[in-house]
């Protein structure tokens, strides 16, 4: 029978060092659960930038993830898209929990406690290893409100990673409208056929878009996305730079065409929206969105839990190319284990 106090984590030591470290696990207190963890998924962009050290210090406070532990720039524990199944629960709404397959915005580790209200259960017909695209997938629910993007819109993403890649299917769904992603890396090119949008490995010269987000976390795909917005429209950035500094050209057209830059960040609701939608009914809709088997094609990479050290480091020093979501995977009990 397996130990059901102890846990194993993954913490950033410092800047550029990883580990898996060994924790004592409480057993679950009224109203709580334990869940063992199935899946997690890396936040390549955001946890890149943690992983390297690079959140201002500034902005630590708004950066916490929910269950995070610890300071930037480490030791910490970061993460926020593991899936799990619930093996206890302490009072009758915990208890109900148990053998549930459920979504938690918690860091890398195999198991853990937190409040019953703090998971969400997968609907049928979502499998547990898609859904980790949860929390990206309810990024772009909220980038697309906040672009205010319509029928018939034209719109441009720039930068087809998870997030853009999401935009852009999202954006693709309504009824007239013409979508195109914009990405130098020609394997996007195989994401936007099974999403079923456009993809170009450059901005075509006459594309004038309606709406234009922005997703690439580079000053050059910020330039790009000023240069495809039509008059009186609207870039939403939705890339997050960290302590880097990033020049906007706000000469040539910008003024001429009064283009509009709003950044839309996931831990606040649009105001249109926030008098009736909670944080909970929007990852709702992103499990519920997520039953849709062509977004497999967004997770193109998987490793094992016990390899996460390693793997952290070498995604937060490259550029990009072929990765998308990583997912990881925990060894999960044998008969004599469980």
């Amino acid at each position: 029978m397996a130990e059901q106090n102890t846990a194993r984590a993954f913490w950033v030591r410092e800047p550029g060092r990883g580990a898996i470290v060994g924790e004592t696990l409480a057993a679950p207190a009224e109203g709580e659960v334990r869940v063992r963890a199935l899946y997690s998924a890396v936040s390549r962009g955001t946890e890149s930038l943690v992983f390297r050290g690079e959140v201002p210090a500034e902005l630590a406070a708004s950066m916490r993830c929910p269950h995070q532990t610890g300071e930037f720039p480490g030791p910490v524990k970061y993460g926020y898209a593991s899936v799990g199944v619930v093996e206890a629960g302490r009072g009758a709404a915990a208890e109900a929990l148990v053998g549930r397959e459920i979504l938690c915005l918690y860091p890398h580790q195999d198991r853990y406690v937190v409040p019953a209200a703090d998971v969400v259960p997968l609907p049928a017909g979502l499998p547990a290893e898609r859904a980790v695209l949860a929390p990206n997938l309810e990024t772009a629910v909220n980038g697309v409100w906040d672009s205010g993007a319509g029928v018939g819109d034209r719109v441009a993403v720039v930068g087809a990673g998870v997030v853009g890649s999401l935009v852009a299917w999202l954006c693709s769904a309504t009824v007239g409208s013409e979508v195109l992603a914009i990405d130098p890396e020609p394997s996007r090119a195989e994401v936007a056929e099974a999403l079923g949008f456009r993809w170009a490995p450059e901005a075509p010269r006459d594309f004038e878009a309606d709406v234009v987000v922005h997703a690439s976390a580079t000053e050059a795909g910020l330039c790009t996305a000023l240069e495809l917005a039509g008059v009186e429209s609207r870039v939403v950035e939705l890339s997050w730079f960290g302590a880097r500094p990033v020049s906007v050209p706000l000469g040539g057209a910008f003024h001429p065409r009064r283009i509009t830059i709003r950044s839309s960040q996931v831990g606040r609701l649009p105001p249109e929206r926030a008098p009736r939608w909670d944080h909970r009914r929007r990852m709702e809709l992103a499990l519920r969105l997520l039953r849709e088997p062509a977004l497999d094609a967004l997770i193109r990479s998987e490793s094992a839990f016990d390899d996460l050290p390693q793997v952290l480091e070498t995604l937060a020093a490259s550029s990009g190319g072929d990765v998308l979501c990583h997912r990881v995977v925990y060894r999960q009990p044998t008969e004599d284990e469980a």
